[in-house]
C-alpha cells in the first residue's frame, strides 16, 4: 500500500481538504493509498484532532524538546525522520509544516517530499506572499504546489492556481481566497503522484 505522512504545525485545513478527497475518491480501494499519520511539531496543534476523527493515526515530535542539543534543529529532524519512516512513506506532504528544513531532511525524503505555497513561484518565496502581492500592485495571486528541494520555495512546480487580486483586498482576504484554491490544487496534485 502507498502510504502519506502530513506534517502539520496548526490547525491542518490542508490536511484536512486531503482527508476528505482521499475519502471522497475511495484513495484505499482505487489507488491502494492511505494517509497513514498525521506529525505535528506542536501538541497544541488542532489539525491533530480533525486527523483522529478521520482515524488516521497522530504523532507529535515538538522541536522545543531539541532546545538544548548541540545542534537543535538536527536533532528535531533525526527524531522526526524517525518517526515518519516507521510508515515507508510513499509521500511526505507538507501542510502548513512552519519549520524551515535542512537538507539533511530534504535529501532523506528526495522526491518523495512535496510542499504547497501560497504564492504563484517563484514570485513571493518565503513569507507574508499576500502583504507582499498587494504591495507591488499584482493583478494576480495564488498558490503552487512543488516538489522541495534544499533551496526554499523552489522546487519543481506540480500544480498552480491562480486568483484575482481585487480592489481593496487585504492580506487576510486575499489569503482566505487562495487557501480555497489550495483545498482544491493539493489533493488532485497528491492523487496525480500516486496515480503515475
Amino acid at each position: 500500500m502507498k502510504k502519506i505522512v502530513i506534517l502539520i504545525s496548526g490547525g491542518g485545513s490542508n490536511m484536512h481538504a486531503i482527508l476528505k478527497y482521499s475519502e471522497q475518491r475511495s484513495w484505499s480501494e482505487r489507488l491502494d493509498a492511505k494517509v497513514a499519520c498525521v506529525v505535528s511539531n506542536s501538541a497544541q496543534a488542532k489539525g491533530l484532532l480533525i486527523a483522529k476523527e478521520f482515524g488516521v493515526p497522530t504523532q507529535v515530535v515538538s522541536h522545543l524538546d531539541h532546545k538544548s542539543a548541540e545542534n537543535p534543529r538536527l536533532s528535531f529532524e533525526k527524531e522526526l525522520i524517525k518517526i515518519i519512516d516507521q510508515f515507508e512513506p510513499t509521500l511526505v506532504v507538507l501542510a502548513g509544516f512552519m519549520r524551515i528544513l535542512t537538507s539533511h531532511f530534504v535529501d532523506h525524503y528526495s522526491g518523495r517530499l512535496i510542499n504547497i505555497h501560497p504564492s504563484l513561484l517563484p514570485a513571493f518565496t518565503g513569507l507574508h506572499t499576500h502583504a507582499r502581492a498587494i504591495e507591488m500592485g499584482c493583478h494576480f495571486a495564488g498558490a503552487t504546489v512543488h516538489r522541495v528541494t534544499a533551496e526554499l520555495d523552489h522546487g519543481p512546480i506540480l500544480a498552480q492556481a491562480v486568483v484575482p487580486v481585487l480592489k481593496g483586498d487585504t492580506e487576510d482576504t486575499l489569503a482566505a481566497r487562495v487557501l480555497t484554491q489550495e483545498h482544491v490544487i493539493y489533493p488532485r496534485a497528491i492523487e496525480r503522484l500516486l496515480t503515475d
